[in-house]
């Protein structure tokens, strides 16, 4: 029998620190930090620091940018699941007065709802936050660069307003609504609002000179929900975990998936953004997370729910490491020597004969589609051959089912009796199943032709 929390090979490991060490020398990093979690507990962790002796560890605190806007998208969605906002709802509804109140939190949330990229000048990341003590210094005179809805374009003003939406619905600051509803469930004491020692220092490293200069490290005031932790490795991966898993602490494993889900495509191949989620990949290894970067800082985080691997990594330097690329790198390092050993094959734990009845072949129109019965009452349609449209299906209470992805997602599949009780065809968003192509005496649509199949030489 295969132990499934075997520590990671020689080999692999060597591999990993290889990577960051390549990484602190080529992106000229004071320091860097990485570490990776897989099947449950932190399997690897390493630094790299350009002063001897002296290195930082899984515990030091770096600033992690906008890898904070997935802290505020949980908030966000726990005041949805709380029945207190719905994504739908303009922000008018509960931030009134902002000039960019007819955005849905939706919007807001996948960087869809318009606004600019950037507050207006002084460079909001190098200048301390009571510059815009209030909203209207944060959005300037011409908030919406873009139709809300029409296309992603990324914005830290956006997450401003949803820290502001927070604060509004609770009733306390976003920093306080953060540390208790998130940080101390999730045991996450290491990440704060300000620096606390051990923390790196921020650094600017001249492009054309090993030489550094000192970045500052503004407190953000109200633009803090965009870009303001303070965060290490080790809690991170905490972060991780919840991410991949949920926590009905903070939100449950619904929601979190939810948060996975596109929620607008962008401009570039094979990426989108769910609700304060970066998604990259496509037809192979998808992971999620966030990227993050202030001057003196970048971070990465990444996550395969597949093959239940997180990798983080932190340097302290403004530009010319791509932390983020680095972090994906590790997660991949791993998953390509020691690939997740599946869980076995079991079987399901009851079965209703009626729906192992619905099994098997299916079409519609001429097409042919498998149907297969899987875990807590649910269904696969499958295309035979691998072309059309397939999905997977969740039972419901009134015994019909709602496709989860593709094509399909949020539709209805129902089953259509005849009078007698037997099955007569599947409906499928008022497409129809037959068990045979065009099946006689079925209610196809439109009819099926008397006459039958026929060949060639048949009038």
């Amino acid at each position: 029998m295969t132990s499934l929390g075997e520590d990671l090979l020689p080999q692999t490991r060597r591999a990993l620190s290889h990577r960051i060490a390549v990484a602190q020398r080529d992106g000229r990093a004071p320091s860097l930090v990485a570490a990776v979690r897989r099947q449950g507990r932190t399997a690897w962790s390493g630094a790299r620091t350009c002063v001897e002796g002296h290195a930082p560890d899984a515990d030091t605190q770096y600033r992690i940018g906008s890898i904070t806007k997935t802290f505020t998208a949980v908030l966000v969605l726990r005041l949805r699941d709380e029945g207190l906002v719905d994504l739908d709802d303009p922000l008018e509804k509960h931030l009134p007065g902002t000039g960019a109140g007819g955005a849905t939190v939706f919007q807001l949330l996948g960087h869809s709802a318009g606004l600019g990229a950037e507050a207006p000048a002084p460079w909001w990341e190098r200048t301390p936050g009571h510059l815009r003590p209030e909203l209207a210094d944060v959005l300037g005179d011409r908030p919406g660069t873009h139709p809300a809805g029409h296309r992603h374009h990324y914005s830290n003003p956006g997450y401003t307003l949803l820290g502001s939406l927070v604060e509004a619905v609770r009733g306390v600051s976003w920093e306080e609504a953060l540390r208790r509803e998130i940080l101390e469930p999730l045991g996450m004491h290491r990440t704060t609002t300000a620096p606390v020692a051990p923390h790196a220092g921020g650094w600017a490293v001249h492009p054309w000179a090993d030489v550094m200069m000192s970045e500052p490290a503004e407190d953000l005031g109200i633009m803090a929900p965009a870009g303001q932790l303070w965060s290490t490795a080790e809690d991170l991966l905490r972060f991780a975990a919840f991410l991949m898993e949920g926590d009905d602490r903070v939100l449950s494993a619904a929601s979190v998936r939810e948060m996975r889900t596109p929620a607008a495509p962008v401009e570039t191949g094979g990426s989108g953004y769910g609700l304060g989620l970066q998604i990259v990949g496509g037809e192979g290894l998808v992971l999620f997370g966030h990227s993050g970067s202030l001057p003196g800082f970048v971070a990465g985080l990444w996550v395969s729910e597949e093959e239940d691997v997180a990798a983080v990594a932190l340097a302290n330097v403004t530009s010319g490491l791509p932390a983020a690329m680095v972090a994906a790198e590790l997660l991949g390092i791993v998953v390509e020597a020691e690939p997740r050993i599946p869980n076995p094959w079991r079987p399901l734990p009851e079965v209703d004969d009626e729906l192992l009845a619905l099994t098997g072949i299916w079409h519609w129109g001429t097409q042919t589609f498998t149907l297969r019965l899987t875990e807590g009452r649910g269904l696969q349609l499958t295309p035979l051959g691998g072309s059309g449209r397939g999905a997977a299906f969740t039972y419901g209470s009134d015994g019909t089912w709602t496709g989860r992805n593709g094509y399909y997602a949020g539709e209805t599949l129902s089953v259509v009796r005849k009078d007698d009780g037997s099955v007569d065809h599947l409906d499928l968003g008022s497409f129809v199943f037959t068990r045979e192509p065009y099946e006689a005496g079925s209610a196809v649509p439109g009819g099926v032709d008397a006459e039958g199949w026929r060949g060639l030489g048949r009038d």
